[in-house]
């Protein structure tokens, strides 16, 4: 069974200290890259780009709010129009890069607010939805399995990749405990990798309830904002590796291909 682990990078900012990537992109299969708007600057991403050709992870855009103050982690409501302008931007700053390097943007996947306001708002999810396809009809759409942003995908055909989070907890509901809860997160690597490979195994969410939804998982996603990031990151992977699983960067998936 094929299975991928990105990573949230180039997440340079002054809430966020990025020196682990480098060591990240030396495990993860896929990378979402910061395109300024949350984090990062074109210095930032055009590392992470050189980096992640050398390691054969495949390049993503990491598209946010415009709102650097707070991570991308504030809700703001904007227009379909304004919400299309702002994937589209992100997408070309990073792909403008990615082309100095005879590289290509070949997944996008939401951060923040933007990808949680996405998950429940299925209006919001069709319009980003249908701008990722816009883009380019062979873009590789990494969504949060189970949301309405799947829905949407799928209503449009698109390449999907559905991710799970490796260092979240879920709700009954299926949505992530929210950050202000002390739950939220999973801070120790060997919890991580034994929640991750109950998910991959059983293709279900497991929910902080003992409660599993079953799902679709195609990708594991690991932020790379947190302390333990780094061995969370060679936990999972060697975990997975050690059950039989193949890691593949998303646009070498047999799947879309």
């Amino acid at each position: 069974m094929e299975i991928n682990i990105n990573c949230d990078l180039g997440e340079k900012s002054k809430l966020h200290n990025n020196e682990n990537d480098p060591f990240l992109l030396g495990i993860v299969n896929s990378a979402n890259v910061a395109c300024g708007y949350h984090a990062g600057d074109e210095e930032t991403m055009d590392q992470v780009i050189k980096i992640s050709k050398d390691n054969n992870v495949s390049i993503g855009a990491h598209p946010s709010f415009n709102d650097p103050e707070n991570f991308g982690r504030k809700r703001m409501n904007l227009s379909s129009s304004e919400i299309k302008k702002l994937i589209i931007d992100q997408y070309e700053i990073l792909q403008r890069i990615a082309f100095n390097h005879n590289e290509k943007v070949t997944h996008i996947k939401p951060h923040g607010a933007l990808n949680n306001m996405a998950c429940e708002d299925l209006e919001l999810a069709t319009t980003i939805a249908k701008t990722v396809n816009e883009i380019d009809k062979d873009m590789i759409y990494l969504v949060p399995t189970g949301s309405k942003m799947e829905t949407a995908a799928k209503k449009l055909g698109m390449k999907i990749a559905c991710e799970i989070f490796a260092d979240r907890n879920y709700e009954d509901d299926g949505n992530l405990v929210s950050r202000s809860n002390p739950n939220a997160l999973i801070t120790d690597p060997e919890q991580a990798k034994k929640h991750v490979l109950i998910m991959v195994k059983n293709q279900a969410i497991n929910c902080h309830s003992g409660k599993q939804i079953p799902c679709e998982i195609d990708s594991i996603c690991i932020h790379g904002d947190n302390s333990s990031s780094l061995a969370t990151a060679k936990s999972i992977k060697n975990n997975l590796l050690k059950n039989g699983l193949e890691l593949k960067p998303l646009n070498k998936m047999k799947k879309f291909i």
